[in-house]
């Protein structure tokens, strides 16, 4: 493969000279740039994209950094974030949680990041964070000019989905909270508990972790106890299949005798039995945006603009009644 000192030495021209022929760059005679050019397509010469973006200080990369690969979540999200990329000249590069992928992210070896990774710490991001590293958030409402929250809009669904229990007459409600570090759990919380205690109502609060083992064994514990619900609201889907797996061992039905609504409409809600009420926000347009803003920062210093992503109930068998 035919080298840049290959190029300079047929065109009889220094390293400088034939760089700047070939990048149209610098003072050289057209002639003499034209002769550079003609020499590097006869040895058919192709510059290493990679070194020249590097030179330039810049990779033409974007970094994401999540918690996992696995899962209907991030594959949604991530497929957007693909998408977007391809409408551009820059490459995608997905990191998951490691050791080696996070000093990439700490020594800025992308142009710029989408985080969503919880055990990457504000603090981190916040020190990260400038005109010329640009960060996305998808899981924490940061404030700084180089950040940019994209969140959903989290109580917006909640509250469909309160006042759908809250019009078939349901009066005896709970919630089951996901991880507590999550602003997602967080904001889902609060909003259904504000709107109980502007009807009102006293919601007993159980907390689990997101995953459907923890849903599962709450319901289970609900079940024993001698106060049990007319509906339960879940942080998420998985928590909320895991609580209508307990109800049916049990001998008991949704929505007869307990109404289950979850979050985030993943595939297997509508596949599990009874098909699960949840709230969903399309999640391709989630990772599209994150991306459409970044590179626009990164290209052409376009501020950031905090962006909802919009929620919206979806109701099946497992709630109405």
């Amino acid at each position: 493969m035919a080298t840049l000192q290959d190029v300079a030495k047929r065109a009889g021209v220094s390293l400088t000279t034939a760089s700047y022929a070939l990048n149209d760059t610098g003072t050289v005679s057209e002639a003499t740039r034209k002769r550079v050019q003609e020499v590097a397509a006869e040895l058919n010469y192709r510059a290493n994209a990679f070194a020249q973006n590097l030179k330039r200080g810049k990779t033409q990369t974007i970094g994401v950094f999540i918690s996992r690969f696995g899962g209907s979540f991030y594959d949604e999200i991530l497929e957007g974030i693909h998408s977007a990329i391809l409408e551009t000249d820059y490459e995608l590069l997905v990191c998951p949680e490691t050791r080696s992928t996070r000093r990439m992210l700490l020594h800025r070896q992308v142009d710029g990041a989408i985080v969503f990774d919880s055990t990457i710490t504000n603090d981190a991001i916040l020190k990260l964070a400038a005109s010329h590293f640009p960060i996305v958030v998808l899981d924490r409402p940061l404030q700084n000019e180089f950040i940019l929250p994209v969140l959903l809009d989290n109580p917006q669904g909640v509250h469909e989905a309160f006042a759908h229990f809250y019009d078939q007459g349901l009066r005896k409600l709970c919630f089951i909270a996901g991880a507590a570090d999550s602003i997602d759990n967080t904001e889902r919380m609060a909003t259904f508990l504000a709107a109980a205690e502007q009807h009102h109502l006293q919601v007993p609060v159980y907390q689990g972790n997101f995953s459907e083992i923890s849903g599962y064994e709450i319901a289970m514990a609900i079940l024993q106890s001698s106060t049990i619900p007319q509906a339960v609201f879940c942080a998420n889907d998985q928590m909320a299949i895991g609580f209508l797996r307990a109800i049916k061992e049990c001998g008991l039905h949704a929505p007869t005798d307990i109404a289950v609504v979850g979050f985030d409409d993943i595939p297997l809600a509508r596949y599990v039995q009874p098909a699960l009420s949840t709230i969903g926000a399309s999640r391709f347009d989630w990772g599209a945006n994150a991306v459409r803003q970044l590179i626009d920062f990164i290209q052409d210093k376009t501020p950031f603009q905090a962006h909802r992503i919009p929620t919206r109930l979806i109701i099946r068998e497992s709630s109405s009644r």
